[in-house]
């Protein structure tokens, strides 16, 4: 008899449940590139000398390929999900189209310029369909955002290997752990004086504490939130990046800020590693180095948070029913792809030899990418505009941005003590 998993009121098979679909997905791309699933790679970087490069029949065969590659892995799950393979496929193609299209425009020089990610223009595509024409049901059927987002977050967990956890060092994780910590409880009161629930306090408070959307994602997973509410937060957290992204390289350099607290302050606070990189790169390589181990840090903080989401969760509403929290309840709250995520990390790191892990990234980088952008399209097709200002009145808007003002400002002062020599010796990269 298969084991059944509680979903609100519905009760699924463990091996339908989305976060095991995910989990199945991402361990099966990432057998299958070593053994040797290398397709031909599109590329997406152009300027006005070189406008047509991405739109060369090559590289399009590739993107067609490559979309293939995606629709077939994804479709067993879809249908375990009850998906209808017809529509599934139809909308699936759509949406690696418009994914296609926000690496593309990402991809220009002016973009990379200003630091703007593919995921940005992912997310504005998505929403423009959603708020102008409406997305019709077969397209949003096909978007499934935590069925991608989570497979690509397992085959993130790919990319960060032990080497790199050592790299990060200690100054990294002291200021990750400081960040999150005190930005997490004070958003989550933050929260509460805004009469939110501690379902959405938690969504928002660990959206902006460690990672933006994927350790929203993942605090959802931990509490069973209400997706609507998931999709709302992800949508403030990307909309609320765009400006900092310009905005904080320009304050570095006109306030004399030093690079290494500069990079520090970024890592800390803008939502993707992406995007650090970007940012970091206005300013300097020691900023975007520095900056990029400090976001490498808070990222190894998704798995944690969820655990500890988990139990806090189980442990409340038990003690709302008058019950006591078991281990099983808590596992059976617990995001089961962050165990894929870290089962990825391992494995890499200790099973799969340097030279394959080397010669296999591009192909796992452009895999999780590709199904990051889709993810992004998708959050876009099922958020409105005026569900951002208008849901609960505004109070998750506004509880969002005083809890992201207070972590940029407690980030450059930690940027400060811990990179800036007073406390420790300035790193030298």
């Amino acid at each position: 008899m298969l084991v059944s998993v509680d979903m609100g009121e519905m009760k699924v098979s463990w091996w339908k449940h989305e976060d095991w679909l995910a989990v199945w997905l991402g361990a099966a791309t990432l057998a299958a590139i070593p053994l040797g699933l290398r397709p031909a790679l599109p590329k997406f970087q152009w300027d006005v000398s070189s406008y047509p490069a991405p739109f060369h029949p090559g590289n399009l065969q590739a993107s067609l390929a490559l979309m293939a590659i995606l629709a077939a892995m994804a479709l067993p799950g879809a249908l375990a999900l009850g998906v209808r393979a017809g529509r599934f496929l139809a909308g699936f193609s759509v949406v690696f189209a418009l994914s296609w299209v926000a690496q593309w425009i990402a991809g220009s020089s002016l973009a990379a310029k200003w630091g703007i990610e593919y995921v940005i223009f992912a997310l504005l595509i998505g929403l423009f369909i959603s708020n102008v024409p409406g997305a019709p049901a077969w397209l949003v059927e096909a978007a499934r955002t935590e069925y991608y987002i989570k497979t690509g977050l397992v085959i993130m967990g790919a990319t960060i290997l032990f080497a790199d956890i050592v790299e990060a060092g200690f100054l990294g994780m002291l200021q990750a752990v400081l960040v999150v910590g005190v930005v997490w409880y004070f958003t989550f009161w933050v929260c509460r004086r805004f009469r939110l629930d501690d379902e959405f306090a938690a969504m928002i408070s660990t959206a902006v504490s460690i990672c933006g959307v994927s350790a929203a994602i993942a605090a959802c997973g931990a509490i069973q939130g209400d997706k609507r509410r998931l999709s709302y937060v992800a949508s403030v957290v990307l909309i609320v990046a765009v400006p900092m992204i310009v905005l904080q390289p320009w304050l570095v350099k006109t306030f004399g800020i030093p690079d290494a607290v500069g990079g520090a302050w970024l890592g800390g606070t803008l939502d993707t590693t992406g995007s650090v990189v970007a940012a970091g790169a206005l300013i300097s390589e020691a900023a975007m180095k520095i900056g990029t181990i400090v976001k490498f840090a808070q990222n190894l903080l998704i798995g944690f948070a969820a655990f500890a989401l988990s139990v806090w969760w189980t442990m409340k509403k038990s003690a709302a029913n008058g019950q006591k929290a078991d281990p099983k309840m808590i596992w059976e709250r617990f995001p089961k792809f962050v165990i894929g995520f870290a089962a990825a990390s391992l494995v890499y790191s200790f099973l799969v030899d340097a030279n394959v892990v080397k010669q296999t990234k591009a192909a796992i980088g452009a895999f999780r990418t590709s199904w990051f952008a889709m993810a992004f399209v998708s959050i876009g097709l099922e958020t409105k505009f005026r569900d951002l200002l208008t849901m609960e009145e505004g109070r998750p808007f506004y509880a969002f941005l005083t809890g992201q003002a207070a972590n940029v400002i407690w980030t450059l002062l930690l940027a400060y003590a811990i990179f800036g020599g007073y406390f420790f010796a300035a790193p030298r990269i």
